[in-house]
């Protein structure tokens, strides 16, 4: 598929996650059928849903599997069900699929490599209580101890 210009892979370390970056990561102006500019764009958007093809942008970028984002972002049926109808993701879906792209670049970020940001996704954290950061990213306070650990690893204090 064509509209994806960009993968998660392509923050650099010294980047933050912009609202415009975000955007991207899920296909760009192309696949959103909108421009976003601002966080009041992008909360506009996904209040009307995002469109099934950002689902795919971020699975075609190779952070995430889709069985990873069917079960943290919406199940396979459904996805195929909103695809053959040319549909859009809910504002749930949506906000947890922004929330999926902007941990896993948080995470490239924090650990400045992109393999070892995916393998610290998936493996068990002490710091999270043996959890997997993945695995935590299916709701906002779990995220939010993810963003946390990550924070320590940026300040040198681990995680």
């Amino acid at each position: 598929m064509g509209v994806c210009p960009l993968s998660v892979c392509n923050i650099a370390p010294e980047d933050s996650i912009t609202t415009q970056t975000l955007a991207e990561q899920l296909g760009g102006t192309e696949a959103l059928g909108r421009e976003i500019r601002s966080d009041f764009d992008l909360d506009e958007a996904i209040r009307s849903g995002l469109p099934v093809e950002a689902v795919e942008c971020v699975v075609n970028s190779g952070v995430f599997h889709a069985p990873e984002l069917h079960a943290l972002v919406i199940p396979r049926r459904t996805l195929a069900h909103r695809k053959s109808l040319h549909g859009r993701l809910s504002a749930d879906q949506s906000d947890r699929l922004i929330r999926v792209v902007r941990v896993a670049g948080q995470a490239e970020e924090a650990i400045g490599d992109v393999d070892k940001a995916k393998r610290w996704l998936r493996k068990p954290n002490r710091a999270l209580r043996g959890r997997r950061p993945l695995d935590l990213l299916a709701s906002d306070v779990g995220a939010r101890l993810v963003e946390q650990a990550l924070g320590r690893i940026e300040h040198g204090l681990g995680a």
